[in-house]
């Protein structure tokens, strides 16, 4: 048995196959979710026979820290190595308030968004729940301080992962102790999945990479979106604000001269009419050998306005670690 990604439940349960009284689940799971040890050994309050038992039974896989970059604002990028050699990339993002961990959730990804580094890994495999989980457990121990909020936003799609991913966001707040509605789960808009997800009741936040006001632009920028028609995209939006009575994020990324003319504006105004929403107006971030650029200043200020000027909620994200390829498309699966 993988002990990491197991809930303390289903660590009583495996305990009592093993003929040790079920509590000692409960102590499995404070050592792997609170203490985030590394190997079974270190379980110190465990009895010699169990940590013996475990060792023939079970595997705590924990990742290793390939490399790890600090940009100028704080933000660390750590390259991990899974324990089939497999490489993921996460972000550590300090602010005054918070602190903030972006995981990724498969190896690989399978959208080909245009504009994002990732796109031409294709997809190598889902990471288990454990796997996901991990990566935060590994960089609090590097950060040293609690890990406050979770983004689902590093490589990968969630809900093409939807099993793991639903998973590792009931570790997060139910063992390793974070709250709900500080973790973010990012998709490109995989309806089946949203509708299922709002059905889990999670009061966790759904940001939805949108990025273009019409099926066609939207098509060309992210391939696996052409399956899911806006309309039907933001019905199941609204459908999933209904049964949530959490608001929907609309993520936006500005690409000149590609989707942020004013105009362009104003038909997402129109789509968003009367949803429980907000928009984060996203400025592009370089990626090498892509032909997008980010628009100027003024052309962002410009669609904020139109957005802001129809009564819809807009933040702008202010991008961090973007000097050292850790910002918002930047990241890749190894180097």
């Amino acid at each position: 048995m993988e002990l990491l990604g197991a809930t303390t439940t289903e660590l009583r349960e495996f305990c009592e196959e093993l003929n040790c009284p079920a509590f000692r689940g409960k102590q499995i799971a404070g050592w792997l979710y609170k203490k985030g040890v590394s190997h079974i050994d270190e379980m110190a309050n465990l009895p010699k026979s169990l940590i013996s038992k475990l060792n023939e039974t079970a595997t705590l896989s924990r990742s290793r820290i390939v490399a790890e970059t600090t940009a100028s604002d704080g933000v660390r990028k750590f390259l991990l190595e899974l324990a089939d050699g497999e490489r993921i990339e996460s972000v550590l993002l300090p602010y005054s308030d918070r602190l903030t961990a972006c995981v990724s959730t498969q190896v690989g990804c399978a959208a080909g968004c245009a504009f994002c580094a990732s796109a031409g890994l294709g997809l190598i495999r889902n990471l288990s729940a454990g796997e996901i989980v991990d990566q935060i457990l590994t960089l609090q121990a590097q950060s040293g301080e609690r890990i406050t909020n979770v983004v689902y936003m590093g490589v990968g799609e969630p809900l093409l992962n939807y099993g793991n991913v639903v998973k590792s966001v009931r570790l997060l707040n139910e063992e390793v102790g974070i709250s709900a509605r500080q973790i973010t789960v990012s998709t490109i808009g995989v309806i089946p999945r949203i509708l299922k997800l709002a059905e889990e009741k999670l009061q966790i936040t759904l940001a939805v990479s949108l990025h273009a006001p019409d099926d066609e632009l939207r098509g060309n920028l992210i391939p696996l979106a052409g399956k899911y028609p806006l309309r039907e995209l933001l019905r199941a939006c609204r459908a999933y604000s209904e049964t949530t009575g959490r608001r929907v994020t609309i993520e936006y990324m500005l690409l000149a001269g590609v989707n942020d003319s004013p105009h362009q504006a104003q038909r997402l105004v129109s789509l968003l009419k009367g949803m429980l929403c907000n928009v984060n107006l996203i400025p592009y971030n370089p990626v090498p050998n892509l032909a997008y650029k980010r628009p100027e200043t003024k052309r962002v200020t410009a669609f904020r306005e139109v957005l802001e000027q129809a009564g819809i909620t807009v933040t702008q994200r202010f991008e961090r670690g973007d000097n050292i390829a850790a910002a918002c498309g930047q990241l890749r699966r190894s180097r």
